[in-house]
């Protein structure tokens, strides 16, 4: 008995072990993933994402709900404003401005990144815009506010109202600049606190970046030019030197960089939302008070977004699962009603690309699913269309623990393409669609007879 009692403890002993060493084991190697990422990185940031930015498909995050103060990355939100309104054509671009005692006021302080503007001199809305988007000048921003809106006050109600429609969900816009309302000389908005600053997430803050790059692309030609003579040609001419010292030709250089917007304030510290494309596929970033070795500074945005760039370049890649005009097997046609033919073959209108972590392209299964609202109860898609008709949409599940989902519900759908008819059908004329409905009745009759005649045996 003493010998079974040993070996009884000898067995619970191991059992105890074994158990010991996999629950160290997993306490060493088992994290949630974005916290696992969010360690092997090490963003120096208080916050900070990345996305891909097509579909915006977002492939880090850090605090990323977290809302924290965006200095003069507000005025990315400003540059929104404008290029929209130059697309609906309220504004030209070589309509002229007359400066404000306000916007004179703001612009004489050096202290601030800004260009000297004059008392009763007219400027352009392109000046103006190009001296905000490549040197964050701030007298030119609330000049562009006035433009718009007439004062700054109602800017920054068109600012919130646009936020909401963007879904950015958590904001706080309290003036044009990005600047702390304190630093506004007591001209400060109407209505926002005298300490007031402009608040947005860091998902927000990319949000914010995703509309502005798909919806005016053009942003990037001027974001990306690395200087620029103000009033060139005049005796008030002055150098305007880009904030983003991450374009390719300056000291932080990164290739592929070509936007967007850097920002900073006591309140807000060193923040940085930035963009760049590589092989046609392009990133957006946002790092907020960035910190180098635990202390803010100038550099630590630029070596932070570089860590989240390295990142994307080197392990992901955008992969074609399926190519153009693919045809799936299971459901190659959709019937026709109504129609010179009875059916009509589908298939991919464009390559369905998706973007694929290194390893992982395995993990993506392509599904198809046609558009209820393209066919009829009954499946079948209507007579006349043409080549091209959408019919339905053709994407892919993604089997692996990496999600982190998507910045908008669009963005998602864009990661998806077509499924379109092949051919055009025309209509079938009377005389066709009146011998199938003859055809199709005694068809009906026949097959009522034949099962009343097999119900006799």
């Amino acid at each position: 008995m003493e010998g079974l009692g040993v070996k009884n403890q000898l067995r619970k002993l191991l059992i105890f072990s074994v158990l010991s060493a996999v629950l160290v084991v997993s306490l060493f190697t088992y994290t949630p993933q974005a916290k696992a990422e969010e360690n092997f990185l090490n963003i120096e940031s208080d916050a900070a994402i990345l996305v891909e930015a097509k579909t915006g498909k977002i492939l880090f995050e850090k605090n990323a709900d977290t809302v924290l103060g965006i200095a003069s990355m507000t005025k990315m939100m400003t540059e929104y404003l404008l290029l929209e309104a130059i697309k609906e054509k309220r504004v030209s671009w070589d309509q002229e401005y007359t400066v404000s005692d306000y916007v004179y006021k703001i612009s004489q302080d050096r202290d601030l990144s800004n260009v000297p503007l004059l008392k009763g001199e007219k400027y352009s809305v392109k000046e103006l815009y190009e001296a905000m988007a490549i040197y964050s000048a701030n007298g030119a921003t609330i000049a562009v506010a006035e433009i718009l809106a007439g004062s700054e006050t109602n800017f920054i109600k068109m600012m919130n109202k646009k936020a909401e429609e963007l879904g950015l969900e958590d904001y706080k816009f309290v003036n044009s600049t990005g600047l702390t309302n304190t630093l506004l000389k007591g001209m400060h908005p109407k209505g926002t606190g005298a300490n007031d600053e402009n608040l947005l997430s860091a998902r927000a803050t990319a949000k914010l970046a995703y509309h502005l790059v798909n919806d005016f692309p053009e942003v990037l030609e001027t974001a990306k030019i690395p200087k620029k003579i103000f009033r060139e040609g005049t005796k008030y001419e002055i150098q305007m030197d880009n904030w983003n010292w991450m374009l390719p030709s300056l000291v932080y250089g990164y290739e592929g960089v070509d936007g967007l917007k850097t920002g900073h304030t006591d309140f807000a510290g060193y923040c940085f939302t930035g963009t760049a494309k590589r092989d046609g596929v392009r990133y957006i970033t946002v790092v907020m008070n960035a910190k180098s070795n635990g202390k803010k500074s100038f550099e630590a945005r630029f070596e932070e977004t570089r860590k989240l760039l390295d990142y994307a370049f080197s392990n992901y890649r955008m992969k074609e699962i399926l190519p153009a005009h693919y045809t799936f097997k299971k459901q190659s046609t959709v019937p026709v009603v109504k129609g010179k033919e009875k059916e009509v073959k589908i298939y991919t209108e464009k390559p369905l690309k998706v973007l694929v972590k290194r390893g992982e392209q395995k993990r993506f299964t392509p599904y198809l699913e046609l558009d209820k609202k393209a066919l009829d109860e009954n499946g079948k898609l209507a007579a006349p269309f043409k080549e091209g008709t959408k019919v339905g949409s053709v994407g892919v599940k993604y089997k692996g623990e990496d999600q982190l989902g998507y910045l908008t519900k669009e963005g998602e759908q864009a990661a998806e393409v077509a499924l379109v008819t092949k051919d055009e059908v025309e209509k079938a004329n009377w005389f066709i669609l009146s011998i199938r409905s003859i055809g199709g009745f005694f068809a009906d009759v026949w097959t009522s007879a034949a099962k009343t005649v097999k119900g006799w045996f």
